[in-house]
């Protein structure tokens, strides 16, 4: 009987440990991506619809690259492996910081995540949380009175079609005159370019419209630099903020690459007692750079006793898990953070500075699955 007894408590602990495991909650989803140009006219755009990805965020893992003519056969780095938000890991988050939607279906489904156009300057896309109120496939479309006033030439309304601007489906939210829906302008998915919805490739939305029911919670946060750390090494994932995104639709001189106190403050907490271990001086180039994809700026430095849940695998969309491990061996180098200091001076780069870029861009570039081999 005593042995007996011995075995099923075993067993116990056994699956109460398998059981703990599969309901760790992930730290970030995709895997880090590359793509060769198929023709001399391969626009960035094109590239970004192509392989569901916003076009600022496409731009900005690529500064080097015209986006209107990047050339035959060139490298393209597509930043498909994204750090999770800081929020709740249910139903619907958005991230207005980089331009993209987390859905979390919940039941040990893959998460899954989107980019979105939203809210230009004037016209924000409020933060907060509310939820979908309704839901109308092949919607139709009105303008505001906003709108009509400054185009007056509007029709009173656009019916279901590829002319209409709610594209193939609305999910409609608690704020009143704001929804998630497709879009007639699939250039303008990864831009701060609507009067303050949020869009996405028609494909997308329809994918996600019959998984979402009325009532489902969305929560929008603004988190451009993103952290987590992951088998003991912290990584950061910073994004252009929203003037920065604007000056990257155009070009990348001039752009004012500033570090806010809020994001070093973040930053700051998230390291806690192990900032005396972190390579400051690759957090500043995570900062300077924006690159919109995780970049590891520490050696293993933390042994975590929750290790299971800080290294469980989100998969990406379809479910498949990377087999890459390109970690950088990157040297650590003491650098006070104090050295990290709040600036709006602007930082030109030359051709030659940007060509150095993309190559530390790439050495950068980091996949986090397989990383306990």
């Amino acid at each position: 009987m005593i042995k007996l007894t011995r075995s099923l408590l075993v067993a116990a602990l056994v699956l109460s440990a398998v059981s703990s495991f599969a309901h760790a909650e992930p730290t970030y989803v995709g895997e880090m991506q590359d793509y060769r140009t198929v023709r001399e006219d391969d626009t960035l755009i094109e590239i970004a619809y192509r392989e569901n990805l916003g076009y600022v965020e496409l731009r900005a893992a690529n500064p080097s690259l015209d986006p209107w003519l990047p050339g035959y056969n060139e490298k393209v780095i597509l930043p498909k492996q994204h750090l999770l938000p800081d929020a709740p890991h249910k139903d619907i988050v958005i991230n207005l910081g980089e331009m993209r939607l987390y859905f979390y279906p919940g039941k040990g489904r893959p998460i899954q995540t989107y980019p979105l156009g939203i809210g230009r300057e004037g016209l924000l896309t409020p933060k907060g949380t509310t939820t979908i109120t309704r839901k109308k496939d092949k919607p139709s479309w009105s303008p505001t009175e906003r709108m009509r006033k400054e185009k007056p030439e509007l029709p009173a309304t656009v019916g279901p079609g590829p002319d209409n601007p709610m594209g193939s489906a609305a999910l409609y939210l608690g704020w009143p005159l704001y929804a998630i829906h497709g879009t007639n302008t699939p250039w303008g998915i990864g831009r701060r370019v609507s009067s303050g919805c949020l869009r996405m490739y028609n494909e997308d939305i329809t994918k996600l419209y019959g998984q979402v029911p009325v009532g489902t919670t969305v929560t929008v946060v603004d988190q451009p630099v993103k952290t987590a750390w992951i088998d003991g090494r912290f990584y950061i994932e910073a994004h252009p903020n929203a003037y920065q995104s604007d000056k990257i639709v155009n070009t990348y001189e001039d752009i004012d690459y500033e570090v806010s106190e809020k994001e070093l403050s973040a930053i700051f907490k998230a390291v806690g007692e192990y900032k005396d271990q972190i390579d400051w001086k690759d957090v500043r180039k995570a900062l300077r750079y924006r690159a919109g994809y995780p970049v590891v700026v520490s050696g293993k430095i933390k042994d975590n006793a929750d290790k299971k849940t800080e290294d469980k695998l989100a998969t990406t969309n379809d479910g498949h898990k990377s087999d890459n491990d390109v970690v950088a061996d990157i040297p650590v180098q003491k650098v006070e953070p104090e050295d990290i200091k709040p600036s709006k001076k602007p930082w030109k780069k030359t051709k030659a500075q940007k060509e150095v870029d993309t190559e530390e861009r790439q050495d950068q570039a980091v996949s986090l699955t397989d990383l306990n081999n």
